[in-house]
């Protein structure tokens, strides 16, 4: 797969997201790699571009069925990237959504050091000209959003800090970051390194009860970070106060959260989320694991089906 390990000759290659352009032959084979092509739809389209934010370059995707009805914008976690997505894509797609997401900073086909950042305001920017884009291509509304993770931090940094936008439908937040497992322990050894280590080797955990996506993400998927640098968890150290600080919101975000997760402290977030928004629509799925956009396939099922009954 030696197109997708050159990711800066991909990104660089790539224009303004634009529906009418045709796609090249080296973006297509990234597609069908990560099954975004999506042959069980056949009349969709979809396109490869770029959104500069700041100093980087932002990989965006969008994909559309015949017939639209709104628009499902999504936020993917940390170490991930739009190629991991193709379970949520297919169900937006079944649901009549376009879809639009990008690879955040430093993951992916994006620019910027590998899966870091400076400040969790970087991650608010790329949301805002996710925002953009949309208004400029004139994508249907309602504009959903979800987040899985740390994509699920952005959403609800953006519910609790900006102003209501009447261009937004539901928002869903997947095993939503608030603190992560034994917050207190990386929080101290971060303090401790943080003036003598910029990154720490990569622990891959088994985050979601599909064993053929943990194959796939620790031995054939070649945009994987392997290293966890300490500005990230620095960045988020900063970012949690602002979070637990924050004013309550009216709000009413949909939570799914597994209760086997062991990357959040979802036992803390869920007490702080009930309280930021009002009356979130929850759901505990005993079994879940973490990673629930690549949990097994029963578990997708049934989160998907109590999502289709709230979603207009």
């Amino acid at each position: 797969m030696p197109e997708l390990i050159h990711a800066e000759q991909l990104r660089a290659s790539l224009g303004a997201l634009a529906p009418a352009l045709d796609s090249s032959a080296a973006v297509r084979h990234y597609q069908s790699f990560y099954g975004l092509d999506m042959p069980k739809h056949p009349k969709m389209q979809s396109r490869l571009g770029l959104v500069r934010v700041q100093d980087y370059e932002v990989v965006t995707q969008l994909w559309w069925p015949p017939e639209p009805r709104a628009t499902l914008i999504v936020l993917h976690g940390y170490y991930d990237h739009m190629g991991l997505y193709r379970h949520v894509l297919d169900w937006a797609l079944s649901m009549g959504f376009c879809m639009l997401s990008c690879d955040l900073p430093g993951h992916g086909l994006s620019s910027g050091v590998r899966a870091s950042i400076r400040s969790f305001e970087e991650y608010q920017q790329v949301l805002q000209a996710l925002l953009q884009e949309a208004r400029r291509l004139q994508l249907p509304t309602p504009w959903h959003l979800m987040g899985q993770s740390t994509g699920s931090a952005i959403v609800l940094d953006h519910l609790l800090h900006q102003p209501p936008d009447a261009a937004l439908g539901r928002s869903i937040l997947m095993a939503p970051l608030v603190r992560p497992r034994d917050w207190w322990r990386g929080r101290l050894a971060y303090r401790l390194l943080k003036h003598f280590v910029e990154w720490l080797p990569r622990h891959f955990s088994d985050n979601s009860g599909d064993p053929a996506f943990l194959d796939f993400i620790k031995t054939r998927d070649p945009l994987q970070p392997r290293t966890l640098p300490t500005a990230w968890v620095g960045a988020l150290d900063r970012w949690i106060p602002q979070i637990e600080t924050a004013r309550p919101s009216s709000q009413q975000p949909i939570i799914i959260q597994g209760e086997q997760d062991a990357t959040v402290d979802w036992q803390y977030n869920l007490p702080i989320l009930q309280a930021k928004f009002h009356q979130p629509d929850i759901l505990r799925l005993p079994e879940a694991r973490h990673h629930l956009a690549n949990e097994c396939e029963p578990i997708r099922l049934r989160y998907f089906e109590f999502l289709r009954g709230r979603m207009p």
